[in-house]
């Protein structure tokens, strides 16, 4: 998903040699950079009030996410690390430290990867592709628009990005390009200069626009619970982004094909091409029915839980099951989705250090303490500066759920002591956790993929994501907010 351990998705692409942010280090500099920070934290004074046990809790999860910003192993070991040592130190208890794997939301992700699976062993997913593309593919927006409109669908469910943008999406956006005669080099501008970054920045949106949209997303809901008392269900999340969601896709797109236009701008032969591999294809097979089937099933589930009051984690399940059952699935396919149990180690022990850490007391300090910088400001003020500045510190960051572990639950204190509504800060960081990553090359799991494909120089990978950045800021602050407030949430 996520951006897992993207993270977050984006993490597991570098570990295959994606991009990464501006400036390697070795692995010895990395792990120094990471035991600095927790000793750093470690030898501190400890604050009147706060216990030295939890302040060695507070050391160990700042090395982790240092550890999981320059990664010097894969995300997932690196919060394994973080896990046995809150044990090893005698911070936390064995069953204290290994509580977050008994959660649901772990629960939820490692289905969510597995029901991504059944999509793209089935083909389903190509396929919804291709009649998109067959309908709305004439011309090079509306080919974008097609690819763009089978990510949204997917995102309904299917909470991996890179599985569904970087897995399903891409190969298409490129063998479309490449159907033009348009490769990596003098022929880039005919239309895969175009198409890939424009996948890539629509994906962004969609990311923000459901609790699947992407891994770290559950992170998110679960931050702006415990700490806002903010509840982002999957129906709540949906509501509050759907217009915002579709405005931004309604503005976006148009504006980045006015300013970066492709050299050739009808496409029929994509429209071709699609009813061309339709054809080859043939009609749905039985695995391709039973996962569309499941996959109804269970959007359907997540989106009306108010009603049938049954979990997110056993909706998730139920649908694997359900594959398991029919054949769509095997055994081994659940044991071979590495991506799948890399993210439940990484999410089981992130979601029990922000809990434990909420309980300490420091994050009610640091919200007091931070308060301090907007005393006589609106609150309006406030936020939209912070905001701002948590936006563009993704620059910084290679991974959604890495940024928003780091950085969401300290913004949200301050911006609710500043005066802010609850639910327009979580609502708000929320949405600008997944936008943000359409800053760089390396923002979350798609970016490494799509970047790497050769059409795009990084200056003009960066000009496209900052000139989208502002049309997406402007738009959910005013869209958004004023359809949260037509909604009653603040």
């Amino acid at each position: 998903m996520s951006d897992t351990p993207d993270g977050d998705d984006t993490s597991r692409t570098e570990d295959r040699g994606g991009a990464r942010p501006p400036g390697r280090f070795t692995t010895p500099v990395k792990w120094g950079v990471v035991v600095f920070s927790a000793l750093a934290v470690a030898a501190a004074p400890v604050p009147l009030g706060i216990t030295p046990q939890s302040w060695r809790l507070l050391a160990i999860f700042v090395g982790t996410i240092v550890g999981s910003i320059v990664r010097p192993v894969p995300g997932g070991a690196m919060v394994l690390l973080g896990v046995t040592a809150l044990v090893l130190t005698g911070t936390l208890t064995a069953t204290q430290a290994l509580s977050g794997y008994g959660d649901p939301v772990a629960w939820i992700a490692l289905a969510a990867f597995i029901l991504s699976r059944g999509m793209i062993k089935t083909g389903l997913g190509r396929r919804i592709a291709f009649h998109f593309i067959r309908l709305i593919g004439h011309r090079s927006l509306g080919l974008g628009y097609a690819l763009v409109t089978t990510d949204l669908l997917l995102a309904t469910v299917i909470p991996s990005n890179g599985a569904r943008c970087g897995g399903i999406i891409f190969p298409i956006g490129k063998s479309m390009a490449e159907a033009y005669g348009s490769e990596p080099g003098p022929t880039a501008g005919r239309l895969g200069a175009f198409l890939l970054p424009f996948v890539y920045q629509c994906d962004v949106i969609i990311c923000a626009m459901f609790l699947t949209g992407q891994a770290g997303n559950l992170l998110i809901a679960r931050f702006a619970a415990e700490t806002a008392g903010v509840e982002l269900s999957y129906g709540r999340w949906a509501l509050a982004a759907l217009l915002p969601g579709l405005a931004a896709l309604a503005v976006v797109p148009p504006l980045l094909y006015k300013l970066f236009p492709p050299d050739i701008t009808h496409t029929p032969a994509a429209a071709a091409l699609a009813r061309e591999e339709l054809r080859r294809m043939g009609p749905l097979a039985r695995a391709e029915k039973l996962m569309l089937v499941v996959f109804a099933l269970v959007g359907a589930l997540w989106a009306t839980t108010a009603l049938h009051e049954i979990h997110y984690s056993v909706v998730g399940l139920l649908g694997v099951c359900a594959l398991l059952l029919g054949g769509v699935l095997e055994w081994e396919d659940v044991l071979a989705e590495r991506t799948a149990w890399d993210v439940f180690v990484w999410y089981g022990g992130l979601l029990m250090m922000a809990g434990a850490l909420s309980e300490t007391g420091i994050i009610k300090r640091f919200a007091e303490t931070s308060a301090g910088f907007t005393v006589g400001w609106a609150w309006w003020a406030a936020l939209g500066v912070l905001l701002l500045v948590y936006f563009y510190t993704h620059y910084a960051f290679a991974s959604i759920s890495a940024h928003a572990t780091a950085m969401y639950i300290p913004f949200l204190v301050v911006l609710i002591a500043a005066g802010a509504p609850a639910p327009l800060a979580a609502l708000s960081l929320a949405f600008f956790s997944n936008l943000s990553a359409s800053l760089t090359h390396y923002g979350t799991t798609p970016a490494p993929i799509f970047f790497g494909a050769g059409y795009v120089k990084q200056r003009r990978w960066w000009l496209m994501g900052l000139v989208a950045s502002v049309p997406n800021i402007l738009v959910w602050t005013t869209v958004g907010l004023l359809w949260w407030k037509l909604l009653g949430w603040w």
